[in-house]
């Protein structure tokens, strides 16, 4: 049974940095694509960055070049490194494993999911 885990969200002041970490079980994260969503309060859970197979990275435009994304396959982990944060980044952050569909930022291409970490970005 696949299991995904998110961690490491918190209240982080505007400009601020945040590690979140998915740790997953039955599953070999390698073998697959992995992705972040997120859902602000009153808006729809949108994806913010995918990692492949082999480790390349599509980010969305509003994160690019502030947010990142790795994977320690020997740990069966994926994180997300969160800089510069602003208040729009705030929501409830969910990773998701899929067998490497096109569409990566259509949400049910997505069997599996974890149970989100809050993000909450104050000043």
């Amino acid at each position: 049974q696949v299991q995904l885990v998110e961690s490491g969200g918190d209240s982080v002041e505007v400009g601020g940095s945040l590690r979140l970490s998915c740790e997953a079980s039955g599953v070999t994260i390698s073998t697959k694509c992995m992705a972040w969503f997120r859902q602000a309060p009153g808006k729809e859970r949108e994806a913010v960055v995918r990692i492949s197979r082999d480790g390349l990275a599509v980010l969305e435009d509003s994160v690019n070049n502030r947010f990142s994304i790795n994977r320690d396959n020997a740990q069966n982990t994926l994180y997300l490194q969160m800089n510069r944060l602003k208040y729009e980044d705030a929501g409830i952050y969910y990773c998701a494993l899929d067998d490497c569909h096109t569409n990566w930022a259509r949400q049910n291409e997505y069997p599996n999911w974890g149970q989100g970490t809050q993000v909450t970005v104050s000043s």
